[in-house]
């Protein structure tokens, strides 16, 4: 069963029974005001008839004035004494008590009989005098025009809820057709792009709608953006990696298979097969590294770290590899101490400033800062550089994300890995990374790191 079909079933059950208590209510209230007006009719007539009546020297009501009595409706009654002898009835062939209860009650006593098939409405009243009881009063009037009303009164309820129900079904029918029309149309989404790989389809979205689905449908939009560019980043990682596994891989196969060849061992085929090597050995680290950054399992070692003297180490290092290809100097440091792993810290920066020395042409100016200020310690790296496109710069820091063309690879660079694991790690330290970059002119990264809390 759909769920349209179920929404529209379970409205109707439920608007059913709303009807239904209702119904039941309003029946029960019309009969119950209608046998009251009766009971009211009838202790009118029986005080009449109470009040015609005359007590005579035995104490004994007489009924010497009832027969003028003339009711202003099909009234029927009887007189009875205090022996169950009938003194009076009207009509006079009707012999038989009204409620042989009421007789023996002596007290005020309503109820229902049914006399010759019809339906009567009795009230029985004691006969008093000061003395004693001498009698009972019985006054009836047919009822019968209740049960038309109440069959009636059935009959429009049970075909005005039939109504209600039908319409409310069909209208519960056509807007939940409406209401639902996403879903169905997500379900097609989900199905196409099941068979046909296709993560670039997504479910139109009407910019007036608010409600729940719309909502969910947003959602459903944002996780097919979001797949999609996982699975275009995977590709192209993919792509990447087996070009960069290739290329070693080709390099050391040529020379051993020119080894083989001259059955001489060459030291220059030796030293290149050591460096594709070394760079087969980067990549699987930086895999691993990547997946247990990922995973959140990358091993920490906390502690007190001088950032400082960690610039320091990294400064003298690069200096050494740029070997005065770009003129790399500090700009301004002061003691910052923070809490983090010293090794992964030192990785985070080392990678920032090679990458400014990497992409910054000879000549180049990268220039490093370490600072503090409002609870962070702050190392900034410049470079003047080409710069990062506008239209890449959002995604510099997601996984498998390589900038083109200004930022691309060459011989001996990275893997497109290294700002994605630095972002990891300084997240993993509570800190952040931000970046600003304009073609042609350069890039500044920012690395902040709460300090230690005896720095504060």
């Amino acid at each position: 069963m759909s769920l349209r079909l179920r929404l529209s079933l379970l409205y109707m059950s439920l608007l059913g029974g709303v009807l239904l208590l209702f119904g039941v209510l309003v029946y029960l209230g019309v009969s119950r005001a209608l046998l009251e007006q009766i009971d009211t009719r009838l202790s009118l007539s029986a005080n009449q008839l109470v009040a015609r009546l005359q007590i005579n020297s035995e104490n004994q009501f007489e009924t010497r004035a009832i027969p003028g009595f003339q009711p202003a409706e099909n009234l029927i009654f009887q007189i009875w004494d205090n022996q169950k002898n009938l003194q009076f009835s009207r009509p006079p062939g009707l012999i038989q008590p009204l409620d042989e209860a009421g007789l023996a009650s002596y007290q005020m006593y309503h109820s229902t009989q049914t006399l010759a098939d019809t339906t009567v409405r009795v009230l029985s009243v004691p006969l008093k005098t000061s003395r004693e009881a001498v009698g009972v009063l019985q006054v009836g009037l047919s009822i019968g025009f209740i049960a038309a009303v109440q069959r009636t009164l059935v009959t429009v309820l049970v075909i005005l809820t039939l109504a209600a129900m039908l319409v409310a079904g069909l209208g519960t029918w056509l807007l939940t057709g409406r209401a639902l029309a996403p879903l169905a149309t997500m379900t097609e989404v989900a199905t196409h792009i099941t068979e046909a790989d296709d993560l670039s389809r997504r479910i139109p979205l009407s910019g007036s709608r608010k409600d729940e689905v719309s909502q969910l449908v947003l959602a459903f939009n944002q996780t097919l953006a979001r797949l999609e560019g996982l699975f275009n980043a995977q590709r192209r990682f993919l792509a990447d990696v087996s070009h960069e596994l290739r290329t070693p891989l080709t390099v050391i196969k040529g020379e051993v298979g020119l080894m083989r060849l001259t059955g001489k061992v060459d030291r220059e085929s030796l030293l290149n097969m050591e460096t594709e090597a070394d760079r087969l050995t980067r990549l699987v680290g930086d895999l691993l590294l990547l997946a247990q950054a990922e995973s959140g399992r990358l091993p920490m070692e906390m502690g007190v770290v001088d950032l400082d003297e960690v610039l320091l180490e990294v400064f003298e290092q690069m200096d050494r590899l740029s070997a005065g290809r770009v003129e790399l100097q500090i700009d301004e440091m002061e003691q910052v101490r923070v809490s983090g792993d010293r090794d992964r810290l030192k990785q985070v920066i080392l990678n920032l400033v090679a990458n400014a020395v990497q992409y910054t042409p000879a000549r180049g100016k990268v220039n490093m800062a370490l600072s503090q200020a409002e609870g962070y310690g702050i190392f900034r790296v410049c470079d003047t550089g080409a710069g990062i496109p506008a239209v890449d710069l959002p995604h510099i820091f997601e996984r498998f994300y390589r900038a083109e063309p200004s930022r691309a690879r060459t011989k001996g660079s990275g893997f497109g890995l290294g700002l994605s694991i630095a972002n990891t790690i300084v997240q993993r330290h509570y800190g952040r990374i931000e970046v600003q970059s304009e073609e042609g002119k350069g890039t500044t990264f920012q690395v902040f790191l709460p300090l230690a809390e005896d720095s504060k």
